[in-house]
């Protein structure tokens, strides 16, 4: 099980903030073990998103908030493989459509890089393994994600998504 470090409940603070600041419906998902039933916790780790952004006339979208830093020599943003796949098997099975956010202390949290699970898993770059923790990920480069400043409303991510 991930137990979150504190920039990570930081960024999940700091983007709670800029939904209520845009007027963004949402629900925030305990992220306590108790509330998963047993089924959950077989099929799929315990790994659950943060947040379940509901969008008018749309339906709702799930976003896992993450505090990563880039990486400056490539330019990327490393992204877990292992919760990655789930991530994905839960959108296949359950029609939930999982949305990574990205933002951190440098950046002030005042931008937010979003980017779908699907297209982390799509984009072909290949799979690395860290050298710290031998834990796989994906380094995305940034051009790969739909920057959101923080006077940006949702609006920009559907703009982006159809140029």
């Amino acid at each position: 099980m991930e137990i979150k470090s504190n920039n990570g409940e930081k960024a999940e603070i700091e983007f709670r903030k800029w939904l209520d600041k845009n007027n963004i419906p949402y629900l925030y998902i305990q992220q306590d073990t108790k509330v998963f039933s047993a089924a959950f916790w077989k099929d799929y780790s315990g790994k659950r998103p943060d947040f379940l952004i509901l969008i008018p006339s749309f339906g709702f979208i799930f976003v896992d908030v993450k505090d990563r830093k880039i990486n400056t020599e490539y330019q990327t943003y490393p992204i877990d493989s292992v919760e990655s796949t789930v991530y994905s098997s839960m959108q296949r099975k359950f029609n939930m459509h999982t949305w990574y956010v990205v933002s951190n202390n440098e950046l002030g949290y005042k931008t937010w890089l979003w980017i779908p699970v699907s297209k982390v898993l799509e984009s072909g770059v290949k799979l690395k393994v860290s050298s710290k923790s031998h834990e796989s990920f994906f380094p995305i480069p940034l051009d790969q994600f739909i920057q959101i400043a923080e006077d940006d409303s949702l609006e920009r991510l559907f703009s982006k998504l159809f140029k």
